[in-house]
């Protein structure tokens, strides 16, 4: 299973979602590794929590992966109502740099 099936697997058992999107956007990053991804995601779960709240259940759910060479996790997360209000999700900036493969 790809870090990117592992990730997705987790978040769905977790969350329930009603939208979850997990795009490997490593390619913008580092040769041939999975280390940077993005996450849309809507759920229930998230209702009446503030956005910090959100990032950390999420980063609680994938620590193991933050530790075995997970680098970036874009977040964006929505209640369902916040999903249907959403026009977009922002596009991820371009590399500056910086990775150890270059």
């Amino acid at each position: 299973m790809s870090r990117q099936q592992l990730i997705e697997a987790r978040l769905r058992e977790a969350f329930a979602p009603l939208h979850l999107d997990v795009l490997n956007e490593s390619h913008l990053h580092s040769r041939g590794q999975e280390t940077h991804y993005k996450v849309v995601l809507a759920s229930d779960a998230f209702a009446g929590l503030r956005a910090v709240a959100r990032h950390q259940k999420v980063y609680a759910l994938l620590q193991d992966e933050m530790t075995l060479g997970l680098h970036a996790l874009a977040l964006h997360l929505f209640t369902p109502d916040e999903w249907a209000a959403a026009a977009a999700v922002p596009e991820s900036p371009t590399c500056r740099g910086g990775s150890k493969h270059d």
